[in-house]
This record gives structure tokens, C-alpha cells and sequence, in this order.
């Protein structure tokens, strides 16, 4: 399948914390004394970075995410992916893709002394790699601190609050400081999807976000002037529109996007399994129901309701010159053996609507979408296409 088990491991848990599951692990509540690692910064260089966060957006219409693999413990080949050479990069830009986001570990298992949170300098070494392939071969990057254990996601709180910050702080001083020279081609996101509620946690996360954009700032030369990317709570568009308020606050002017997630309806793109609160969808869109299966035709999220949630975001953040990220969405076929649709046909028309219909209306609506791939579209070591039907409705769909 195109969703990997370890992909509903990472996508799945950021879904059940968002939707009032537990999923925890604790970290100290105590603020840590970590050593400061701003410990070269230069004045500011604005050389390569003359685009504002809108002028940048214009710059990329559609992006491919490098998924299970810089976020997988052990490395990238932790979670079964080939090592990423600079071929699967400009493979991926020949097939349209004009960005990439790359999802990754920092704290999660690549961390030389937990006691002080360095990097693996190694690690830090061989991100820099992959940016350098995206960038020398004219593709935006999108680096951030993903999942990564679950060391912010897990503690949006008060009392660890002040923990979180000292590491996102040590963190992006270290990333920040090793990207730096990059122009801006590459952009910062501060996290993945951490899962704040209500409008307490939103000011919790908001400290978050401010530490991350302080952090990168401080670290001056081009970083004085890259753009960053700070997620909505959950990066769920709903939770964002009601409860994200302000934009962290920055030396620079308009150098700052929003970024959100698209899984809608969750039932039709990613579920792996009928439950108690609900069964699978294998069925959507306006003349793609089923008459052979009609329970599992879609009843929601779809057409209307999609073209509302992006007309929030258009309200709320584009219309007003702020872009927005979308930075994972994905629909995937169901070939699991026992859990196949009845009618294969249909449903494959299904999910080739859904992502060419997606596709066109979030770029349609200002949001820039960014494909979640853990290597079932194309082959990341002999470089072909595996699921030939989703790059072509993903091509369609970002048509201009």
C-alpha cells in the first residue's frame, strides 16, 4: 500500500491526540540547562533572499514529501527507505514537483548527549546533503522538526512548557545555524502537527512557535531573512481558523507562513480498518458512489464541504498575504488483501478525483500542497513509477 504501517504510527497518533485520544510520554517539567548553540552568529545577510513569504509561494506550486525516512528512528533507512540519492531528487522534478518537504528527526534517536541536546553532528551533515540536492537542482525545501518522539507534541502544557521551550530553542540553534548558508530555496517549519485543543494550549503553542522563529533569527546571515513556517493546532484547517489568532512576532516583515494538513474525509484517505466509531470509505465524489457497496460511500467531506474548509483559509491567511502550506495530504488506494473494494474500478476513479479535485482547489485557494509519499508512488532506488494513476491525477490537478 501507499501508507505504510509506520506512516499511521506517526500521521495516526498526531490523529487520535487531536481527537482526544491519549498518546503520551512524559519529559521533564523542570527547565533543562542546555549549553547555548548561537555560538557563531553573523549579521545579517539578505544575498539570495530577496523574496517575501507571498513572492516565495509564487515561486513553487506543488510538493512532494520525502516520507519515513529522515523522521525514522535509526536513520533514513530506519523505516525501509533506500538511502535518497540525488537522482530520486531530480526524478521527483521531472515528474512536475516543484518543492520538497522533508520531514525529520533531531531529538528522536540522533542526539549525541541527551543531557545537553546536541545533534549528531553526522546527522546534521547528511540533512545538509539532501537540502544541497533539492537546492542545486532549483526545488524549495521544507525542513522541520517532525514528530521527533513526541518531545513538543506530548507536552503542551503549562508545566512543561518551559522544558519545551530551553529544547526547541537548543534545537533550531543547531539546525539553523548548520542551513544557514543556504539561500532561499530552503524554509524552516518549527514543527509537525502538534496537537493543541482549545485557546489555552494555542498560547502554549504560540511560545513555541516564537522560540522557534527567535531561535532561527538569532542566528543571523541569510537566516536573518528566511522564510519560516509555523503550524495551525493540529494543523487541522477548522482548529486553525478558530483558534490560531497571531502570528509569532519577527524582525522581519512578511517573511512567515501558516501551515495545515488534509486528510478529509479521514475514513476515505487514510483509514486502514473499520473501528467502533467508524468503517473505511472507499467511495467519494459527486458520480464515483457505489451501488454495490453504498455503506461505504462517503457521507461528508466532500466537494462542498473541501471548497468551504479552503475558503477559510483564503479568509483567514491568503487573502490577507500570508500563505499557507499544505504541508501532508493524501488519499491512498486500498489494495490490503480483505479490505479491497468490490468495486476496484470505482474506487481507483475515486481516489484519482479526489486528488486531482484537491490539488486544483487548494492552489485554486492560495494553499500550496506538498503530497505525503512514503516511497509507494516512485520507486526511490530504480526511480519509476509505482502508482502511475496518482502522479497523473496529481499533474492534472496543479495544471494551471
Amino acid at each position: 500500500m501507499c501508507i505504510h504501517k509506520v506512516f499511521c504510527t506517526i500521521s495516526i497518533a498526531a490523529f487520535l491526540v487531536c481527537s482526544g485520544f491519549s498518546v503520551k510520554k512524559e519529559y521533564p517539567s523542570k527547565q533543562p540547562v542546555y549549553p547555548s548553540y548561537n555560538v557563531s552568529p553573523k549579521a545579517p545577510d539578505s544575498t539570495g533572499m530577496s523574496s517575501n513569504a507571498v513572492q516565495l509561494a509564487a515561486k513553487f506550486r506543488l510538493g512532494w514529501n520525502i516520507g519515513n525516512t529522515f523522521e525514522a528512528p535509526g536513520g533514513e533507512t530506519g523505516w525501509g527507505s533506500p538511502v535518497i540519492t540525488e537522482v530520486y531528487i531530480k526524478t521527483v522534478k521531472k515528474l512536475g514537483f516543484t518543492a520538497i518537504r522533508l520531514p525529520c528527526a533531531w531529538n528522536w534517536h540522533h542526539l549525541v548527549d541527551e543531557g545537553t541536546a546536541r545533534i549528531d553532528p553526522d546527522w546534521l551533515k547528511r540533512v545538509k546533503e539532501v537540502v544541497g540536492y533539492c537546492v542545486k537542482n532549483d526545488l524549495y525545501v521544507l525542513l522541520n522538526i517532525h514528530w521527533d518522539g513526541g518531545w513538543l507534541d506530548h507536552n503542551i502544557s503549562r508545566e512543561k512548557q518551559d522544558s519545551v521551550n530551553a529544547r526547541q530553542k537548543a534545537l533550531w540553534e543547531q539546525i539553523a545555524t548548520t542551513m544557514r548558508d543556504f539561500d532561499e530555496h530552503l524554509m524552516f517549519a518549527g514543527s509537525n502537527e502538534p496537537p493543541a485543543e482549545n485557546a489555552t494550549q494555542m498560547t502554549i503553542l504560540d511560545t513555541y512557535h516564537q522560540t522557534f522563529v527567535d531561535a532561527v533569527r538569532a542566528t543571523g546571515g541569510r537566516n536573518s531573512y528566511r522564510v519560516l513556517v509555523v503550524q495551525g493546532p493540529c494543523t487541522d484547517i477548522e482548529k486553525t481558523d478558530s483558534l490560531f489568532v497571531r502570528l509569532p512576532a519577527d524582525k522581519v516583515k512578511d517573511r512567515m507562513m501558516v501551515e495545515v494538513h488534509f486528510y478529509t474525509p479521514f475514513q476515505f484517505c487514510l483509514m486502514d480498518g473499520d473501528a467502533d466509531w467508524g468503517n473505511m470509505v472507499y467511495y467519494w465524489g459527486a458520480g464515483h458512489h457505489s451501488t454495490l457497496e453504498p455503506s461505504r460511500n462517503a457521507n461528508g467531506g466532500e466537494e462542498k464541504d473541501i471548497l468551504k474548509l479552503f475558503g477559510k483559509m483564503k479568509a483567514k491567511f491568503t487573502d490577507k498575504g500570508i500563505p499557507v502550506i499544505m504541508g501532508e495530504y493524501g488519499a491512498f488506494r486500498r489494495t490490503k488483501p480483505g479490505r479491497q473494494p468490490a468495486d476496484m474500478a470505482r474506487h481507483n476513479d475515486a481516489i484519482d478525483h479526489w486528488i486531482a479535485f484537491v490539488t486544483r482547489e487548494a492552489i485554486a485557494h492560495g494553499l500550496k500542497p506538498f503530497w505525503w509519499d512514503t516511497g509507494g508512488a516512485i520507486d526511490r532506488l530504480h526511480f519509476n513509477l509505482k502508482d502511475k494513476r496518482t502522479i497523473d491525477a496529481l499533474t492534472k490537478g496543479s495544471k494551471k
